[in-house]
């Protein structure tokens, strides 16, 4: 290996050191209460030295986040191939499905995402996180084609129906993310009954008064 090779290495080690131990002071102290230097301290470098990767403590939580959205939708996890087969509707089932798992697996990511409330709003970076929005609307295609399937009413607003699906499945997560739920409750069996009972409130054209653009400017924060 030569020595530009082993610098990059070296720097892309310092570079995951650092945002690996971010993301741990941040779930465990809450984004406000850590400081660069206390990131620095975890990873035994100097604040200074922080600085020359991230030009602030905020540049380290949209990394972070960055990382976190692209986990969320990530290929190794959803089978989008086997996805694309499925009828709209049950499809529908098993991306929010998939998403409910990302606060299962990457629990961390999640509660830094959508729990903290004093991180920086995503929608500062919004060009750096332009990729969530594509996402969202190839969502809001799929949920057209439940309508155009006849399996949703054709009065639904596609994005009423997915913040409707989000909210319900992510207060199952936070719930058990923060240790809100009985002992014997089971989650994963509480979150598919959230779905199941959200699409069949929708499916019977239930009257709903969530607008539309509330739903587009708060699907990222």
């Amino acid at each position: 290996m030569g020595i530009k090779e082993r610098q990059v290495r070296d720097r892309e080690a310092v570079r995951r050191a650092i945002l690996d131990a971010a993301r741990e002071l941040f779930v465990a102290e809450g984004y406000e209460n850590v400081s660069i230097r206390k990131i620095a301290e975890r990873i035994e470098y100097s604040p200074a030295a922080i600085y020359g990767y991230f030009p602030s403590k905020d540049d380290i939580f949209f990394a972070l986040a960055d990382e976190g959205f692209r986990l969320l939708a990530d290929p190794a996890q959803i089978d989008f191939e086997s996805l694309s087969h499925l009828e709209p509707l049950e499809r529908i089932r098993r991306l929010f499905w998939y998403w409910y798992q990302f606060s299962r697996n990457h629990p961390q990511y999640f509660a830094l995402m959508f729990v903290d409330r004093s991180v920086p709003r995503i929608s500062r970076e919004y060009e750096r996180f332009a990729f969530v929005h594509e996402w969202k609307e190839r969502l809001i295609d799929d949920i057209r084609g439940c309508v155009e399937a006849g399996s949703l009413p054709k009065t639904l607003d596609p994005a009423v129906a997915i913040r409707l699906l989000t909210m319900g499945l992510f207060g199952v997560a936070v719930m058990r993310i923060s240790e809100r739920l009985s002992q014997n409750e089971d989650s994963d069996a509480l979150a598919r009954n959230i779905v199941n009972v959200i699409i069949a409130g929708l499916q019977s054209g239930v009257a709903l008064d969530l607008e539309s653009v509330a739903c587009r400017s708060g699907a990222v924060r």
